[in-house]
């Protein structure tokens, strides 16, 4: 890994994309998603790389699905598998869910890796090489567990593809996606769209599971009923449109 200092100015960025090119050299991060880290992490300098008060009431808003669930599963693809390996594994052993892995570059070979890499941070039994069920999509991230994926009721996709999201919708399943682009398919496709950068997101899941998993049904159902993915949606595109004005305005550009 690089060396980054820890007064650079972009160290908390360049330390992220440093986890993806390790992800690359040990095969378990596709060369493509270096190019779709690159896009988030440009979404996320957009919405002043923190996590916006909108997203921090999906995370809860998640986290109470996840905890009523009768079979929550968190679908892992190389790149969550490279940046938030133990966050992952701490999230489902809270909840108790499946940890699943599905990927849209499939190989047995990749698959085999990343779930040993989750089992170097903790995990027990994952799920994804079996392959045993198909959603109807053309591509390879039809493929999944019988016993995961195809049967959970909750399925959390961080870094998900927009039809494969849409398709879980369809099948009657709550979807909650993290998405730094608020208006991408995934986004407006998921029943509870988290828009903040993933490695904020775990985190703040895990910390909030913790200070939940003691409240009854009735108070995680509250939580659940009070919440308007589309107003989450139309928050982040103004805390996006309110960041980019205060920077100009600090720059002494004109607002247009």
């Amino acid at each position: 890994m690089t060396h980054i200092p820890d007064d650079h100015p972009r160290y908390v960025s360049l330390k992220i994309r440093e986890k993806i090119v390790e992800g690359v050299q040990m095969a378990i991060t596709s060369m493509q998603g270096l190019v779709a880290q690159g896009r988030g992490e440009a979404f996320d300098y957009l919405i002043g790389e923190r996590t916006i008060e909108s997203a921090a009431v999906a995370e809860r808003v998640a986290v109470a699905y996840l905890l009523i669930a009768q079979k929550p599963v968190i679908s892992v693809n190389g790149n969550t598998a490279a940046l938030v390996p133990r966050a992952l594994v701490s999230l489902a052993d809270i909840i108790g869910a499946q940890l699943e892995v599905n990927l849209f570059h499939r190989s047995d070979a990749r698959v085999h890796r990343i779930i040993e890499h989750l089992k170097a941070h903790g995990a027990g039994n994952v799920l994804g090489l079996k392959g045993d069920a198909r959603l109807d999509l053309s591509h390879d991230r039809a493929i999944v567990d019988q016993e995961g994926i195809y049967a959970a009721d909750v399925v959390l996709v961080p870094l998900e593809d927009g039809d494969r999201c849409k398709k879980l919708v369809d099948m009657g399943k709550i979807v909650i996606s993290v998405d730094l682009n608020p208006l991408s398919r995934t986004s407006l496709s998921a029943t509870v769209t988290i828009v903040d950068n993933v490695t904020r997101a775990l985190d703040n899941m895990v910390q909030f599971t913790k200070e939940m998993k003691k409240d009854s049904k009735e108070q995680l159902r509250s939580i659940i009923d009070s919440y308007d993915n589309r107003k989450i949606l139309a928050d982040a595109m103004y805390a996006i449109q309110e960041n980019l004005k205060n920077q100009t305005e600090r720059e002494g550009i004109e607002w247009i």
